[in-house]
């Protein structure tokens, strides 16, 4: 395909970009859409089919929608299903991407081949608890619950929380594109809100992972132990870039070069 293509996924408008058979599913976090890929888009989609959407829920021209861990991972399940029937495909995602894609590959280790995640790794994990400081424990629990009762308040107060937060935090994403709506993962963390995330597995992925994470940050989102873990496993890699939280915004060349090489080192190895 020379352009985009478009599909629906119960309602999810679904982009695919480039004319291969091998799908890349492109997972964004808080609070991104799809627009966070796209200069990932202009250099995978001559190797790779790049499959990406807003998630559910985060698209403010929809109705809200707050999904339950186990509906996301039944509607991503559909998604691979939908765009690559025949070959499992690879994840690349970022923040809550990273939290529901980790789930959908243990969930589904046939359909999913191989994952690259970007600065979450051990989310729900005592060893990263265990490493993070009281202060940054506080940081954290600050932020994310700032946002969860953004959700909990909604409508134009809960939109004024959470752009003042994105602001905060320095996110790039266009402030008109940021609400409410998105934060409901956070209300999942802290509120139990549509069953939470208690059932989450350990994320220990069973296929080849590249790991990428900044260092830039006032605390990490993955433990040294789990950092260990993943080195350790055939085919895995880490890597350490001087950045911010949004990796493949604040160091795009040293991003795409890392994520190009290793995919097309593990393509060599299939």
């Amino acid at each position: 395909m020379s352009a985009v293509t478009r599909i629906s996924v119960q309602g999810v408008e679904i982009r695919l970009e480039g004319d291969h058979p091998h799908a890349v599913v492109m997972l964004h976090g808080w609070p991104d859409s799809f627009r966070l890929w796209d200069a990932t888009v202009e250099v995978l989609k001559h190797h790779y089919c790049c499959v990406r959407f807003t998630l559910p829920g985060f698209d403010l021209r929809a109705e809200p929608l707050p999904m339950s861990l186990d509906d996301m991972c039944e509607w991503l399940l559909t998604v691979a299903d939908q765009v690559s029937p025949g070959l499992p495909v690879t994840l690349l995602m970022h923040d809550w991407g990273c939290v529901f894609g980790y789930e959908f590959a243990a969930r589904h280790p046939g359909r999913v081949s191989r994952i690259v995640a970007v600065d979450i790794g051990d989310h729900n994990a005592g060893a990263l608890r265990r490493y993070l400081t009281r202060t940054q424990r506080v940081q954290v629990f600050g932020y994310q619950f700032w946002l969860a009762l953004a959700w909990k308040i909604g409508g134009t107060p809960g939109d004024w929380m959470t752009r003042r937060m994105a602001r905060a935090l320095g996110c790039r994403a266009d402030p008109a594109t940021i609400g409410w709506q998105m934060n409901y993962p956070y209300a999942m963390r802290w509120f139990g809100t549509v069953g939470g995330f208690s059932h989450a597995v350990p994320v220990r992925p069973a296929c080849p992972l590249l790991y990428v994470h900044g260092t830039r940050k006032p605390f990490m989102f993955q433990s040294p132990v789990w950092l260990a873990w993943v080195g350790a496993q055939p085919g895995n890699r880490v890597q350490a870039l001087p950045t911010g939280h949004w990796v493949m915004l604040h160091k795009p060349e040293a991003f795409l070069a890392c994520v190009t090489d290793w995919l097309r080192a593990s393509d060599k190895s299939r």
